[in-house]
Formats: C-alpha cells, sequence, structure tokens
C-alpha cells in the first residue's frame, strides 16, 4: 500500500511505513450513538450529560476517533427526521471538538454533514458511501476525513435476502466506483478510507468473505480500510450469543480485521479492543509485517 496517511480534518493519521523502526497501530474509532433505538446502546447516551460522559471515557481508554451517530442503521430501522438528527448531533460535536480526538460524523444528509463540518467534525462516515450529488457537494471543499461504505439497498430491507453473483467484486466495484468519483471532483486521495460495509446488506458468509479479504481489498483500491463488526449479527450467528454478551466474539473478530489488514477498527468496547490490538502488536508486530 502506498497511501501513507489518513488525512481527517485537523488530524493526519500514518497509515503505513516502509521503515520498521516506525510503529504504524491500527486506530480505534469509539462508536457514541445519540439514538433511542440502536441494536447495541440505543438510548444509552441520549442526554448530551451521559453522551459526553461516555466521551469521556472513551477517550481516557485510549480511542483515537470518536463517531457520533444520531440516526440508527440497524436492519430495519426508519430514518429520523433532519431536525431530529441535527439536535441530537450537532451540540454534541460542538462540545467534543476540542476534546484531543478527532470527531467523525456517522451520517447520509447532506444538511447534517455541512452542519458537522461547520461545528468541527474531522470525519463524515456515509453509509450510503457519497452517491448523491449533495453529499459530495457538502464535503467537497472541506479538509474532513471521509469514509466510503458499501450498503445493499437501505437499512430498511438490506437483510431482507441480500444476493451477490461475487460479493467481494461487487463491493469492491462500488467503493472504486464512489471513490474515483470523490477524487475526480478534487478530493486529495489522503482523505479517503474505505468500508465494506459488514452487515449492511450481507448474509453471514458474505461477511466473512469480506473479511478474509480485506488485504486484498485494500490493495486493490490503495486507501486504508475502516471495519465495523463490533456486537454485530454475524458475530451473534457464529457463538450464539445476544447482543449484550458478544465483546469475546467482537474483540476476535477485531483481531481478524486486523490481521487482514484494517487500519481503522471501529468498535463499541474501546478498552477491551485497545488492550487486545496492544497484545497482538507486541506478539507479531515487532517490524509491522502484517501492516
Amino acid at each position: 500500500m502506498t497511501t501513507a496517511f489518513f488525512d481527517c480534518g485537523r488530524y493526519r493519521f500514518r497509515m503505513h511505513s516502509s521503515d520498521p523502526a516506525i510503529r504504524v497501530k491500527p486506530l480505534v474509532m469509539g462508536v457514541l450513538n445519540v439514538t433511542p433505538d440502536s441494536f447495541s446502546d440505543g438510548g444509552k447516551y441520549q442526554s448530551l450529560d451521559h453522551a459526553l460522559s461516555h466521551a469521556e471515557q472513551m477517550i481516557e481508554q485510549g480511542v483515537d476517533i470518536i463517531d457520533i451517530g444520531g440516526e440508527s442503521s440497524r436492519p430495519g430501522s426508519a430514518p429520523v427526521s433532519l431536525e431530529d438528527e441535527l439536535h441530537r448531533v450537532i451540540p454534541l460535536v460542538y462540545a467534543l471538538r476540542d476534546s484531543g480526538r478527532a470527531i467523525s460524523v456517522d451520517t447520509y444528509k447532506p444538511e447534517v454533514m455541512r452542519e458537522a463540518i461547520i461545528a468541527g467534525a474531522d470525519m463524515i462516515n456515509d453509509i450510503r458511501g457519497f452517491g448523491s450529488i449533495a453529499a459530495r457537494e457538502a464535503v467537497l471543499n472541506s479538509d474532513v476525513g471521509l469514509c466510503v461504505m458499501h450498503m445493499q439497498n437501505s437499512p430498511t430491507d438490506m437483510q431482507v435476502a441480500p444476493q451477490y453473483l461475487n460479493v467481494f467484486a461487487e463491493v469492491s466495484d462500488f467503493l472504486k466506483l464512489h471513490t474515483n468519483e470523490l477524487i475526480r471532483l478534487g478530493v486529495e486521495r489522503s482523505r479517503l478510507c474505505v468500508d465494506p460495509g459488514f452487515g449492511f446488506g450481507k448474509t453471514l458468509e458474505h461477511n466473512l468473505e469480506l473479511l478474509r479479504k480485506i488485504k486484498s481489498l485494500k490493495i486493490e483500491l490503495d486507501l486504508p480500510v475502516l471495519a465495523g463488526l463490533s456486537r454485530k449479527s454475524m458475530i451473534g450467528a457464529i457463538t450464539e450469543k445476544p447482543v449484550e454478551h458478544r465483546l469475546a466474539g467482537s474483540l476476535s473478530a477485531a483481531l481478524a480485521a486486523y490481521a487482514q489488514g484494517t487500519q481503522i477498527i471501529r468498535v463499541h468496547d474501546v478498552a477491551e479492543t485497545v488492550d487486545a490490538l496492544k497484545v497482538w502488536d507486541a506478539v507479531y508486530n515487532k517490524n509491522n509485517e502484517a501492516l
């Protein structure tokens, strides 16, 4: 991989080094859902005080990026109004912009993107991959990092019998098309990362196939890969555990993603993930062998 840095608003994260003396660690992105209905932590952090307290806890635990979401994208979820999402997200961005950590906003609405950037967000994470002209226009003239994600259909129906002829090829082609369009419009390549969209219109078999081929995806696109596997239904399907008992499975998935070349890992359990990655790193990556 030749992309050495991920430029994320006020932050520049090293993604790769050819010098074995330079340690490159994966970034841990902590999930901060300010929604009543997210699949794992819906309702826990709806108030500003509770959300800030959780953010402070994640910072103490070693988070690199805080990903704020104001609309649930769990399978079967319904959209929320623009006003509700702005009310949930923007005050929190203002409150956290000087926290010393990069702030990401998880949204597909161009209006939320614009307001989040004004409020101080460093990254926009779009489950629709900046597929709309309005979304691309909202971020084009900023300096924020952009996560282009793949999703088949919409959260309302994405898990209703998802089908692919070749899941890796189709996801890769989608991500290539959308990142190339952003680059054509003038977005610097260093501002981009991609997310294959685990659980977003994929069966367990699709998810496992993509997880096994993250390194191939990273090489093909020449971009950092973000993986969000934490507590998802694929973990439940494998372990036969409900969402509140998926920590061990989520940590295993995070390590598997890292071993395959993932550089940004999106999680609910920051402290445990940071510790797991430290141990893995100490054992296997003395000279960046797996990066």
